[in-house]
């Protein structure tokens, strides 16, 4: 299995190639771990989003993000098709 030119540049910008980033991570609960994972894949996603790709609860996700965002791991921001939603991104 290849990879486009386009895959590898993408994965090499991920914060999750980053070692502080992994190692701060590193630290946080599983469900952090997972909810940076699926946000690594697919950015940026609503809470909703984020519960439906995991298969974790709602307040698990919530929880989740706050402990990302209480490490700078995770930004947001609003959703430009939704004024109302907060979407969710990695920091870089």
């Amino acid at each position: 299995m290849s990879t486009t030119t386009e895959e590898r540049s993408r994965q090499s910008e991920s914060p999750m190639s980053d070692p502080e980033f992994r190692e701060t991570l590193r630290e946080l609960p599983p469900s952090a771990k997972l909810v940076a994972k699926v946000l690594e894949g697919a950015s940026p996603m609503s809470q909703g989003q984020l519960a439906e790709k995991s298969l974790l609860p709602d307040r698990t996700v919530r929880y989740a993000l706050n402990r990302l965002e209480e490490e700078d791991l995770v930004d947001s921001r609003y959703s430009f098709n939704d004024a109302r939603k907060q979407v969710y991104f990695l920091i870089n």
